[in-house]
Order: C-alpha cells, then sequence, then structure tokens
C-alpha cells in the first residue's frame, strides 16, 4: 500500500517538517509540495537540511490523485485555499493551522473536521475524513491535563515557553537573533488563541467545571520546543497523581510519564511528549515538553495519518532525541 500525499504551502517550517518525516516513511508516496512563490524550485533550496535526501521540486498545484493533503498555510487561509479547490470526496484533509481547531469551525463546506489529539480522539479520528492538527502549545498543556479531567475543581496556572520556530518563517522583530538571543519575554498573557481548544478538549471529559485556565506564554531563546509548567490544588497524593497520568496514557506510544524530572533536550526532533508528575503541599505540578514542530504539528500529523489509514501510530516516526 502506497499513501499519496500532497502537500499545500511547502516553504514553511511545518512544511519541511513534513517532507523530512514523509521521505522516510515507507508507505508513503509524495507527490505534489504546492508553494506559490517558489513552484519549479528545488526544495531542497528553501529546505537546505534536505540536500541529497530528495530531487523533488516545488509545483503550483497538487496533482489531484491524492489520498491525502497537508494543509501548511497561514492561519486564516486554509478555508479560503478550500473554498478555491475542488478535492475528490475520497481525499483526506489534515489542516495544521487553527481554522478547523474549534467545534465551531469543524463542518466547512461539507467536510467534517475531527481534532486530532489522537490521546483523547483515537477512535474518532480512525474514521474521520479530515482532521484539525492541534496547535503546539494547545498539545503539551492538553497532555499534562487530560488525565486530571473529572478532577479540575480549581484554576489551573499554565507556564509554557516555546522555540523562535513557533512564530513562524517569516520575519518580525522578535525572532531575529540579536532581539531573540538571551532573552525571555511573555506574549498574550491569558489570552493565547489555544485557550478555546484547550477548554474544549477537557469538557469532552468534564462537561461541568467552573475552573479557568491563566496561561503565560514565554518566548524562548532557542529555536525549538516547549516546555510548560502546570499546576492546580489537587487532593492526589505523588504516587495516586503519577498511577493515573500512566494508566491514562498506557496506550499512548508517544506519550510517556517520567519518574524523573524532564528537559527539552529529551524530545527536540523526535514525536514524544514527556511528563513529570510531583506533589508540593496541596499543589499537583505537572511538567510537560515536546517539540512544537513535530509533536506539536508536523509529526503529530503524519501520526493522524498513520491512523487514518490503518497503520500503526509509530509509522515513520521513529525518531530519535541528542543530548548533545
Amino acid at each position: 500500500m502506497k499513501i499519496k500525499v500532497g502537500i499545500v504551502g511547502g516553504a514553511g517550517y511545518t512544511a519541511g517538517e513534513l517532507i523530512r518525516i514523509l521521505l522516510h516513511h515507507e508507505f508513503v508516496e509524495l507527490g505534489g509540495i504546492v508553494s506559490s512563490s517558489n513552484a519549479g524550485n528545488p526544495v531542497h533550496l528553501v529546505h537546505d537540511d534536505l540536500v541529497g535526501e530528495t530531487d523533488l521540486a516545488f509545483t503550483s498545484e497538487l496533482a489531484g490523485d491524492e489520498d491525502v493533503v497537508f494543509l501548511c498555510l497561514g492561519h486564516g487561509n486554509s478555508k479560503s485555499w478550500l473554498h478555491k479547490t475542488v478535492l475528490p470526496a475520497t481525499t483526506h484533509v489534515i489542516d495544521l493551522s487553527n481554522d478547523f481547531r474549534l467545534n465551531a469551525d469543524a463542518e466547512f463546506e461539507g467536510r467534517e473536521f475531527v481534532y486530532g489529539l489522537p490521546e483523547l480522539n483515537r477512535s474518532r479520528i480512525q474514521q474521520a475524513q479530515s482532521i484539525a492538527n492541534p496547535g503546539c502549545f494547545a498539545t503539551a498543556i492538553q497532555l499534562a491535563l487530560l488525565p486530571l479531567a473529572g478532577k479540575l475543581t480549581n484554576d489551573i496556572h499554565v507556564s509554557a515557553i516555546t522555540g523562535s520556530t513557533g512564530a513562524g518563517q517569516s520575519l518580525s522583530e522578535t525572532v531575529h537573533f540579536s532581539w531573540r538571543t538571551n532573552n525571555v519575554s511573555i506574549y498574550k498573557p491569558f489570552t493565547h488563541q489555544h485557550l478555546g481548544e484547550i477548554g474544549e478538549s477537557l469538557a469532552q471529559l468534564q462537561p461541568q467545571s467552573e475552573a479557568e485556565i491563566h496561561f503565560i506564554p514565554y518566548r524562548g531563546n532557542f529555536s525549538r520546543g516547549i516546555f510548560a509548567s502546570v499546576y492546580t490544588p489537587s487532593d492526589l497524593t505523588q504516587d495516586e497523581a503519577r498511577e493515573l497520568y500512566k494508566q491514562f496514557y498506557a496506550d499512548a506510544p508517544f506519550t510517556t510519564v517520567s519518574d524523573k524530572e524532564i528537559h527539552l533536550k529529551q524530545v527536540v526532533n523526535t514525536n514524544k511528549c514527556l511528563l513529570h508528575v510531583q506533589k508540593q503541599g496541596k499543589q499537583l505540578l505537572v511538567t510537560s515538553v515536546i517539540d512544537n514542530l513535530v509533536k506539536g504539528a508536523s509529526g503529530q500529523a503524519v501520526q493522524n495519518m498513520n491512523l487514518i489509514f490503518g497503520l500503526p501510530e509509530t509509522t515513520g516516526l521513529n525518531l530519535k532525541a541528542g543530548l548533545l
């Protein structure tokens, strides 16, 4: 079996990661990689880590016979692309923007988008026509909180720091090296767009809750990865909480509960999420680390594709971290 794959918006960071993964996926035939500004140019001229890996060139349009199309477009652009593009009804769409993540946007022009967090919606993803891939912060924070659903009775406090690739490839003041290096700053405090999808996911498991999430996002002086610390009062002991998390993720091949404290280098360049649970007084602290471009974007998108096509979730995603 070969899955014919197309990518739209092929020049950005998430598309580069997606290409890197799919080139080594044994069941994928990678076809059109659409980039209107790069059509005709070799892919490795933009994604220069792929020199020697592929002779594929960017195209101006899809071939039209794809089994699945990944949309790596900027937020707000996936809806307009789908509105003007006729895809066969049999073609699956996996969207990496935030256009379809909320329930209010999950149906669009006859397509129903399932929220693609495998640890929450595995069975729905397996039957899905189209997928709304979760946000990177949302992935890290939800995986830290989902096992507590049903037990969340107090406000939740989150601090999370992300690498510069989280801002995308377009230049802005806060991604320039001279600004970002040796620097840390906050942005969108209490108002980050990923809060909506986190709330909706928790509501699937705990429909009635008055607990609020207070989220402070930070810009980090590194290129990739997310480190999130989440705490809330809890009656659980540390042993009870750790056992709860280990049971919840027993069948999740990429989410692991560590008995030791965790750090970012353990997950960079992988599709892993590592969690660590500890109790201090009345506060339960959960730390969560992911690679924002892999588990927070392209790796999770491939994980969702594997589920749709009946493959093991881990297919093509045996990616290794390096501590040095």
